[in-house]
């Protein structure tokens, strides 16, 4: 399933924390919002259930840095 652009947007944000009055990237927050095709959520589902052991920023980020995500998502028949 491949989505237009204006489909699939996502909003990051980073949380530091200060360690030794460094402020140090401690966790990722990911916020998805989704428009996929009807009958298409399954997919979706294990996409995102995926994604973070696929992305080659947040395996280089594991195990310094917590990366958590949502989703918001909605079906449409177009």
């Amino acid at each position: 399933m491949k989505l237009a652009a204006d489909h699939a947007r996502a909003h990051a944000e980073g949380f530091n924390e200060m360690e030794d009055r460094i402020p140090m990237l401690k966790r990722i927050h990911v916020h998805y919002t989704l428009a996929i095709p009807a009958g298409t959520r399954e997919i979706a589902d294990k996409a995102l259930e995926r994604h973070v052991g696929k992305c080659p920023t947040a395996r280089s980020l594991e195990g310094a840095v917590e990366i958590t995500w949502d989703a918001e998502i909605t079906e449409s028949e177009e």
